[in-house]
């Protein structure tokens, strides 16, 4: 074993072998379980073995801390013949650097000659295959949209390639897995290339029992390198068993081929003993025995594996026949101005030079150029008369070409760099070469200057990294913008073209906290212009890479592949210098020479060069002419937050139509919501949702956050959730790519690929339209109820290749009852994307906070004891209450009825008493009658009257009020008038004179 532990040489997959007494255990972890088989040494036929057909190893260590040594067979199954065990070593014991144990003596012996050891530690540094205990497992994926949609993996490996190893670059998960026992604690180390944020790269530990070690974030996601750039890697290990993976795998969504990681050095200290010494590796020796190093060959020398000197030569492993001389072995430079103010064109051998120039068919090296004048300074420096440009002192300008003035009083320089003139590289600059395979171009310029353009230079191979780098120490804001924070700090423009023959790529990259590929081009490119826009202050560099290909070879066949960069400029540069002045007029308030900033959301006046406020309810917008016209009114629904120049929504929207206002309160529904989406699937099978984060209420506080938790891992939780990362957007809002942790064999989901989609509100309105921007009803089902859609209008004008307006947004807020006061958010069917065209997003978000706030008109009276309920369907939130419910008495009932009961009530009186009054003046009538008829039986037996009449004075008790009086009889008086009548005319019918003895009434 190289490494010397107690560990067996039966590693199959992740699994390690390990002896014991008379019993041998088998671990197997299978993705995530283990698996422990005991194997008797009765279940297997004893084959006899010589002295080389087994190797020794300790048993574990029992409780008073003593081992045994047994003999290990190299072919299972073989065992008769094997040594006794016999009793090994203290577990305590070591060797020192430079020593290995050497077991059939149980004794520290010095490594010989050509090798070396690190006594406690073991090293790999030589991949020209895979060592003994690596070994490569990928995993097919298997949750793809159909259940038998798998990628097949079988070709997904790390690959050795000499000096390093290289992971896959599809998106199978890949782990490269070794198992090391541990008798103290140690560590592990290792340096590795991390330059696509598109493949995924962790490292993390195991035990025996496949249960992963307490990691941190940032000790297990590794974070993104330059390219070119070999970054090391350290984590503790615990004594005991470790089993240590490195997992790759590529989230391809309709991207390029991803950049591998490459893996190289890896170091593990914390073994008891190593049994072997490595050697050393071809291009280094070590002289002496005992050696816990190897040594680099001298210039000119080479040795191969394992050698303890090294051999003169010019070449390295091994003597090659040197090619003549061709155009591929020489490149162009221009030279620095000289005294007398010009310069030249040379020419200068590639080196090492390999080739010969004096046989036949060799190219010589062409003659230097003619002298010619130098290239005026690059604007912000002058010549003072010597052979180099200088920049102007502070607060002085220049365009290149005249001497340094002050800027006039009421102005402010405008700082910056503006390379456009390439005689010398630029004291920010600077260029290097590097290839991962080989240091032949360490050496190298891997960019030259070229008077008006500086280009690729040679490089050693056609594989190599050619590397450009410009340096930012910070940004210094104008004073029109000092006060804003949020907008623009700077940017950087370069205008470039690409030549190549073969498949050549360059890249762009920001690096801060971590790399970023802001942006690449392959093949060969016309002239053109790229900017990138800085919109968070601080130190920053900025990094052109460039590889003619990724096929490493000895023969150089792209050399004339090149990039040419004619220009580069860089605004608001902290440390930049000055080419003009700028008014104050354009930035603040003039006093003296000096310019003062405006307060947030103030503009200067021109004609009084006086700070003055923007009305209400706008915005200063940045980058604009001064004056009124710099503020922008805020869209309908919306406010203004002058100190971070934006508007927003305070969650309050109110409509009429006619006359019906509705209300409405939207912070129900909170001030971000979040919609995951999906699942997707990439072209190979890989399962991802889209996450959108929405700021639909609040200012530069309650902005909405989309973070990159695999490749931004230098921040913590907390800064993370108030998008402080170096790779968090923190807009209105923004969206992120979601793997989820299933199917991937990770712990926790992966976010990635966040991106802005709208960092300006501008406004909520019912119409389907505002500022440019269509809503699109028809790609959502229809609104049934009466409350009208609220559109919330969102925009960002950050351009993109897709978009060359920027991209814009509509958020939709239905009022639906049945739906939660959070709701949920949906995007059309047709477009699962949340867009139908890249640019555009639509969401709905339906939910019962989007009602309107209730009113008096949205409930009613129920009659009999006073109730009052919601008139269905209820399509309100919150406002004002149900009234209790009361109880009344009678007179509680309406005017108009209590009116028409009074009314009734008086005429049945009326009429009783009528009646009453014209029945009792009928009873004295018929008194009268009978006292007449009376008189009338009396006049028969006396003398008769003259007259049936009553005399004037003959009846006392009768007086005036007993005349009759007329008014209009009622039915029963009618009825009794007739009767009478009848009686009357009876009588009239007799003669009162004379009386018949037989008349009798």
């Amino acid at each position: 074993m190289t490494q010397g532990s107690d560990l067996g040489r039966g590693l199959l997959w992740c699994g390690i072998y390990l002896p014991g007494f008379g019993l041998h255990l088998l671990l197997l972890c299978l993705g995530s379980r283990l698996l422990w088989r005991p194997i008797s040494y009765a279940d297997v036929v004893c084959v006899y073995v010589g002295q080389n057909d087994y190797y020794y190893e300790y048993t574990e260590c029992d409780s008073t801390g003593s081992r045994w040594r047994v003999a290990i067979p190299q072919t299972p199954g073989a065992c008769t013949g094997l040594p006794e065990p016999v009793r090994g070593t203290e577990c305590t014991f070591s060797c020192e650097a430079g020593e290995f144990l050497e077991m059939s003596a149980q004794e520290c012996t010095q490594c010989a000659a050509g090798s070396y050891s690190l006594g406690s530690g073991i090293r790999f540094d030589q991949w020209d295959s895979m060592p003994a205990g690596f070994s490569s497992l990928a995993t097919s994926l298997d949750n793809g949209p159909q259940g038998d949609d798998r990628l097949t993996c079988n070709s997904s490996s790390w690959v050795p390639q000499g000096n390093y190893l290289e992971s896959n670059r599809d998106e199978c998960m890949v782990s490269l897995i070794y198992a090391v026992h541990l008798k103290k604690q140690g560590s592990i180390s290792f340096e590795y290339q991390y330059p696509d944020k598109n493949l995924l790269f962790e490292f993390f530990i195991q035990n025996d029992q496949c249960q992963e070690m307490d990691q941190s974030a940032d000790k297990k996601w590794l974070k993104l390198t330059s390219h070119g750039e070999w970054a090391t890697h350290t984590v503790n290990l615990k004594s005991g068993t470790n089993i240590l993976y490195w997992r790759t795998g590529g989230v391809l969504m309709g991207t390029k081929v991803v950049k591998p990681v490459l893996l190289k050095n890896v170091q593990i200290e914390g073994v008891a003993y190593t049994s072997e010494c490595f050697p050393c590796k071809p291009g280094t020796f070590s002289r002496v025995p005992g050696s816990s190093s190897c040594d680099s060959c001298p210039r000119d020398t080479y040795s191969g594996r394992g050698a303890s000197s090294c051999t003169p030569s010019e070449g390295s492993g091994v003597c090659k026949a040197r090619p003549p001389c061709s155009r591929k072995d020489y490149f162009q430079i221009h030279t620095a101005c000289g005294s007398d103010g010009k310069t030249q064109v040379i020419y200068k051998w590639i080196e090492p030079r390999i080739c010969l120039e004096d046989v036949a068919g060799a190219e010589k090296l062409p003659p230097s150029g003619e002298r010619e004048p130098c290239p005026p300074c690059n604007p912000g420096f002058y010549n003072n008369d010597t052979a180099t440009c200088s920049p102007c002192p502070p607060g002085t300008f220049s365009d290149g070409k005249k001497a340094c003035e002050r800027c006039p009083a009421g102005t402010e320089p405008v700082l910056g760099y503006e390379y456009k003139w390439w005689n010398v590289l630029p004291a920010n600059m600077k260029t290097s070469c590097f290839n991962v395979g080989n240091s032949k171009c360490d050496s190298m310029n891997g960019w030259e200057v070229a008077r008006d353009h500086i280009q690729s230079g040679a490089g050693g191979s056609d594989n190599d990294y050619l590397i450009l780098n410009i340096h930012v120490p910070g940004f210094k804001l104008p004073m029109s913008m000092s006060s804003h924070s949020g907008t623009e700090c700077g940017r950087i423009t370069f205008e470039f073209e690409t030549v190549c023959t073969a498949d050549c790529e360059l890249y762009f990259m920001m690096v801060r906290r971590s790399t970023t590929v802001v942006e690449s081009w392959e093949g060969s490119k016309t002239r053109q212009s790229y900017t990138h826009v800085m919109t968070q202050n601080g130190s920053v560099s900025y990094t052109w890479a460039f590889q003619r290909t990724n096929q490493p070879s000895d023969v150089r066949r792209y050399v004339n592949d090149v990039v040419r960069i004619f220009s580069i400029s860089v605004s608001n540069a902290v440390d930049g210098v000055s080419s003009k002045c700028r008014a104050c007029a354009l930035s603040g308030q003039a006093s003296s020479s000096l310019c003062v900033p405006c307060p947030p959301g103030h503009y200067i006046d021109s004609q009084t060069n006086q700070c003055t406020e923007c009305p209400s309810n706008t915005r200063l917008l940045p980058h604009t002419t001064p004056g009124p016209d710099a503020c922008r009114p805020c869209g309908p629904g919306s406010k203004s937050d002058k100190v971070h120049s934006l508007c927003y929504s305070d969650c309050h929207f109110t409509h009429t139509e006619g006359n019906v206002t509705l209300s409405f309160d939207f912070s129900l529904l909170g001030s971000v919501g979040s919609l995951m989406n999906g699942p997707s699937f990439t072209s190979k099978g890989t399962k991802y949702y889209r996450q959108f984060n929405i700021s639909l209420c609040g200012g530069q506080s309650h902005m909405a956050v989309c973070t990159d938790n695999v490749t931004d891992l230098s921040i913590t939780d907390s800064q993370r959730e108030r998008g402080e990362g170096a790779n968090a957007v923190k807009t209105f809002i923004c969206q992120s790519t979601i793997i989820p942790a299933i199917g991937r064999g990770f712990h926790t989901a992966l976010s990635s690929q966040s991106i802005n989609l709208a960092d300006t509100f501008l406004g909520a309105t019912v119409e389907t339209t505002l500022d440019g921007i269509k809503a699109s009803p028809d790609l959502f089902p229809q609104n049934s109820k009466k409350i009208p859609d609220v559109n919330f209008y969102y925009r960002s004008f950050e351009e993109t290749s897709s978009c060359e307006s920027g991209r814009s947004a509509v958020v939709t807020l239905r009022c639906n009852p049945e739906k939660s006061t959070k709701g949920e958010i949906s995007v059309p069917s047709q477009c699962p994307a949340g867009t139908c065209d890249g640019c555009t997003f639509n969401f709905l978000w339906e939910s019962s906070g989007a009602c309107p706030t209730c009113t008096e008109s949205d409930y009613h009276r129920i009659e009999g004891d006073i109730l009052y309920v919601w008139t269905e369907p209820k399509l309100c939130m919150g406002g004002v209450s149900l009234p209790e419910k009361k109880t009344l008495p009678c007179e509680g009932v309406e005017v108009w009825i209590r009116l028409g009961a009074g009314l009734a009530a008086f005429t049945a009186v009326l009429l009783i008493s009528l009646t009453c009054y014209f029945w009792k003046k009928n009873k004295r009538l018929e008194y009268k009658y009978s006292r007449l008829v009376m008189s009338a039986n009396k006049e028969c037996e006396m003398p008769g009257a003259d007259s049936c009449a009553v005399m004037e004075g003959e009846d006392n008790e009768g007086d005036m009020e007993d005349e009759v009086v007329y008014t209009k009889p009622s039915l029963l008086g009618k009825l009794k008038a007739i009767a009478s009548k009848v009686r009357w005319t009876l009588v009239d019918s007799f003669p009162f004179s004379k009386c018949s003895s037989g008349l009798d009434l």
